[in-house]
């Protein structure tokens, strides 16, 4: 008689139904189990079943592996990216020791900040920096990247750009930046420094973004409280911090986009530095190199702003008539300048060049620094005895308006 004999049935039911059907019933979950453990995967692995019956592993724990697969990808190569980009250009950022003389016979450092060689030809190379780290200097000491001395020699200098170049020897220069365009910075991009902050932390690198790429910042150089110049500048929250100045803002590629410059120091304000554009700071750099001087056009004469006359002064001295407002009032000529040859004269007061409106001494460097060039002959319109007038100036070179 088999298992599934009628008698056999019958009699284990009456002996004991539960125990008899237990067993069977448990070798056979086991045996199924067993054979979907080993067959869907394989069927799976076959394409033969479909994507929602072999789930993967990150399904599993309720995540999608594919899309945090794609984010850790992401994570990694922007850390790649930086830490190239930083490999890439920290061997051409530098340490500048401002050295004064304090007496007859001594001399010590009376401020260090950061620069960037840009160059190396033959046995020479040469370093961008900042005006003012360099400013006043008796001798300038450059710390390459890899702890080596050299002495600098000051080449030239663009107070109005904050800028300055420095000769070294070539012979020990590894590394060379490479300059990229700042022109085409946008919102939101990366921005990387790097520099020597407070002089104790050489190479040190900050990352942020840029926060806008041409902000406008008053520069006041005479510190008389009246702004000499509107600088076009690069906003950035990367950490720039005192010693930074002069140093590299680079962008991911390891390209400098701009020199930092400054910061906006005030307790309640955190993450605002500035750069200058490497699109602007490339042809003074060349300038700076190979003239020692900035050459921009000059006009040759030396003016304030029409708002500082009094009232008495422009009706007794000036004699302009009272709808004209805005203006600058030449105070003094340079002997043989453009202006001089053209017939110009003290308490003349410049309302147009070109036809452009000059409302300030800012609009008037303006227009010759970005808008004319050397040997240019341009249209100034002006007021004398309370008559208006026009004449053509010729431009010529030099590093005043």
């Amino acid at each position: 008689m088999g298992y599934y004999d009628d008698d056999y049935e019958s009699s284990s039911r009456q002996k004991g139904n539960r125990g008899g059907k237990f067993l069977p019933a448990l070798l056979g979950a086991i045996l199924g189990g067993l054979l979907v453990l080993f067959t869907v995967p394989a069927l799976g692995g076959a394409g033969l079943l479909p994507d929602n019956l072999y789930p993967s592993d990150g399904e599993e724990n309720g995540l999608d592996t594919d899309e945090n697969e794609v984010e850790r990808n992401v994570d990694i190569d922007l850390t790649t990216n930086v830490t190239d980009a930083v490999d890439k250009a920290s061997g051409a950022v530098v340490e500048v020791i401002n050295i004064q003389q304090t007496d007859f016979w001594s001399q010590q450092p009376a401020g260090t900040g950061s620069g960037v060689i840009y160059k190396k030809e033959g046995n020479k190379a040469y370093v961008v920096t900042n005006d003012h780290v360099v400013a006043d200097a008796s001798q300038i000491e450059i710390t390459l990247s890899n702890g080596t001395k050299l002495k600098g020699t000051l080449r030239g200098t663009d107070p109005l750009m904050d800028l300055a170049v420095v000769e070294i020897d070539g012979s020990k220069v590894e590394s060379v930046a490479e300059f990229g365009t700042s022109g085409d910075l946008k919102r939101g991009e990366p921005a990387i420094a790097i520099g020597n902050p407070l002089g104790n932390f050489p190479g040190s690198v900050t990352q942020g973004i840029v926060s806008s790429a041409d902000r406008s910042i008053p520069i006041d150089l005479d510190q008389d409280g009246n702004p000499d110049w509107q600088a076009e500048v690069i906003q950035t929250d990367a950490a720039i911090n005192p010693g930074n100045s002069g140093g590299a803002l680079i962008n991911i590629a390891g390209q400098v986009i701009g020199i930092n410059s400054s910061k906006i120091a005030q307790n309640e304000v955190e993450g605002i530095g500035f750069a200058i554009p490497s699109d602007v700071a490339e042809p003074i750099i060349e300038d700076l190199e190979k003239y020692g001087e900035t050459r921009r056009p000059f006009l040759g004469v030396n003016i304030i702003p029409l708002s500082q006359v009094n009232t008495y002064q422009r009706e007794q001295t000036l004699k302009i008539p009272d709808s004209v407002q805005e203006g600058v009032v030449v105070m003094e000529i340079t002997p043989a300048s453009p202006a001089a040859r053209a017939g110009m004269k003290e308490m003349d007061v410049i309302v147009e060049m070109d036809g452009e409106k000059i409302k300030d001494p800012i609009a008037l460097r303006k227009f010759l620094y970005t808008k004319a060039k050397i040997g240019d002959e341009v249209d100034v319109t002006f007021y004398r005895n309370g008559k208006k007038q026009t004449v053509k100036v010729e431009l010529s070179g030099g590093r005043q308006t």
